[in-house]
């Protein structure tokens, strides 16, 4: 079978299905998609909301107690408390529905999503962690998003195995770190970007093995540098005195220098260790993934595959995705050993599903949801084996003899991921505006919902420009004042225009001696998240003199980084 060429749906731009996609599409018993890779996962994560939190009353009956929810109180949904939802005091089976061959299947699923309840967060296991959203096993966090089996941490997404490590962005086992993004087995390094087995260190990039380092990028296994000059351990003393990031203006200055002096050292086409046949970016230990980000191993043939891992095998177009599950395409949260699963939405142990929304331990599910331990289900229907293998197959006849259509004229029939307009979430809530970002004009042409926020007039004691430059000037009393945040809301990224310093943060602070934030946690939030490259690739070349190797990168052409070939490289570091 040869590569077809087709035109996206959605954003109208070419695409190419390769002849192993279409061997996987076969294996799937789906047809092959009309929306290109990075649309596909737009469209996906429409479906997440991490970090837009509200006030929402419990809907469970004889409940009525506020919590923190997901989903906002205009989103149409009802919402349980967690333990409430977990519980058997209500039955997902009493929201069945026959199927009706006179309307879109997109339709009936809209309506089933509106009338079964939600939990206000996606939690388990959780000790005095109330803040934190997509997370399992975290104890005394707050405002942890994606991250799991932590301790002490705050402001930090995809943190896992981490321990008072605080604002970071893709971290595992660290320990005291702050203002670290992908990075691995750290204690006490601060505002560093792929830095491993590090210790005592600040401004790093690209750093293995490093101790008491300081402004560095490609080390490996040093002592007592700066700025990748090597100097005594009484000479490095004294210089990184004289730095004092305890001051939030010195802290300014040299956060700009490092920027200028890590942009003149070549860096490596692709943050891609231990995998064989792999491109695209942050991959660890795989085999055979192609256009693939943020992968952890043992993964294995994988396309178009994002923040996924853990034992996945044979996936296509997922995200959120692993943990020994297998064979799953144009879904995301599929974990703990699912199988066959396509077009679905947090499916743990499950086994032949397709259009499921937040379902366990169950198996030959179709447009399903909330359902647990449960077998041959449609609309959260109960079928015998012989009904439902013999309704599945003309529900799909009639997804595409009569389509689902949104406001922006998509059509949506069988093999099409959930439209975004049935998304519980405004696509300014969810992942897909960090991702691709849109106007309020923009989202409502293309037929999605955008919710204005509630309008934050938070009454400010302090302004961010007032606060003491030196954390040494900071007493206790900055714990009950609400401080600006430099934003003021005059951005995007969700800025709660201010905020305060909780307890544990202060003190960390302090024993770290670094400075007070002059911006709210959602906008230190994206600062690190656009600090990483964006989930796109390029064709490059290597751009070491003599060099003409190729490869694919995700370094714009337009950018000012040095970018070198996997051998090139090598011979760079030391």
């Amino acid at each position: 079978m040869n590569s077809e060429t087709k035109v996206c749906q959605n954003c109208r731009q070419d695409f190419t299905i390769e002849p192993d996609d279409f061997g996987f599409y076969v294996q799937m018993k789906v047809p092959p998609p009309t929306w290109c890779p990075a649309c596909r996962f737009q469209r996906r994560m429409a479906f997440r909301n991490e970090r837009a939190l509200f006030k929402h009353a419990c809907d469970a009956p004889g409940h009525s107690e506020e919590m923190i929810s997901m989903y906002a109180p205009q989103s149409g949904v009802k919402v349980y408390d967690y333990a409430y939802w977990w519980s058997d005091n209500w039955d997902p089976m009493a929201y069945g529905r026959d199927y009706d061959f006179s309307r879109p299947f997109f339709e009936q699923f809209r309506d089933l999503l509106r009338d079964v309840p939600w939990p206000a967060l996606n939690v388990l296991n959780n000790v005095n962690s109330q803040y934190c959203n997509f997370c399992t096993d975290n104890k005394n966090c707050y405002l942890v998003f994606g991250g799991d089996f932590n301790e002490d941490c705050a402001y930090s997404t995809f943190n896992f195995h981490s321990k008072e490590a605080f604002d970071t962005y893709w971290i595992d086992k660290c320990e005291l770190c702050y203002e670290c993004v992908d990075a691995a087995n750290n204690y006490r390094v601060l505002f560093s970007r792929y830095a491993y087995d590090c210790v005592d260190s600040a401004f790093l990039m690209d750093c293995v093995g490093c101790q008491n380092c300081f402004g560095c990028v490609g080390l490996r296994k040093k002592q007592y540098c700066i700025f990748n000059e090597q100097y005594s351990k009484e000479e490095y003393a004294k210089k990184i005195a004289e730095f004092d990031v305890s001051r939030f203006s010195n802290l300014q200055r040299i956060a700009k220098q490092f920027h200028d002096f890590q942009i003149t050292k070549p860096k490596k086409y692709a943050a891609i260790t231990r995998s064989v046949n792999a491109t695209g970016n942050d991959i660890h230990n795989a085999k055979n993934c192609t256009a693939c980000f943020d992968i952890e191993g043992e993964a294995e043939n994988l396309r178009h595959t994002y923040l996924a891992g853990w034992g996945l095998r044979d996936a296509h177009s997922a995200d959120h995705a692993g943990h020994g599950s297998e064979l799953v395409y144009d879904s995301f949260g599929v974990f703990s050993g699912a199988r066959n699963v396509a077009f679905s939405i947090f499916s743990a142990t499950c086994q032949d599903c397709q259009y499921s929304y937040v379902c366990r331990g169950s198996s030959n599910l179709f447009g399903c949801a909330g359902l647990r331990n449960k077998k041959y289900c449609i609309l959260n229907k109960q079928y015998t084996k012989e009904e439902y293998e013999a309704l599945v197959p003309k529900i799909i006849a009639h997804m595409s003899a009569m389509p689902y259509r949104d406001a922006a004229g998509h059509t949506y029939a069988y093999g099409e991921f959930f439209p975004p307009s049935l998304s519980p979430f405004a696509y300014n809530e969810s992942l897909a505006n960090e991702y691709f970002p849109l106007s309020k004009s923009e989202a409502e042409t293309k037929g999605l919902v955008w919710r204005e926020p509630v309008e934050k007039n938070p009454a400010v004691t302090i302004q961010h420009g007032d606060l003491p430059d030196s954390i040494d000037d900071v007493n206790d009393s900055i714990l009950k004042e609400t401080i600006s945040c430099a934003h003021a809301g005059d951005c995007k990224e969700q800025c709660t225009k201010a905020f305060k310093i909780i307890p544990a943060e202060l003190q960390l602070y302090r024993r770290l001696r670094l400075p007070l934030p002059r911006l709210c946690p959602n906008c230190r939030h994206y600062q690190r998240f656009r600090s990483r490259n964006p989930f796109k690739l390029y064709r490059r070349s290597c751009m070491k003199t003599g060099c003409n190797n190729e490869f694919e990168t995700t370094y714009a052409p337009d950018r000012p980084d040095i970018i070198y070939c996997e051998s090139c490289y090598q011979q760079e570091v030391n």
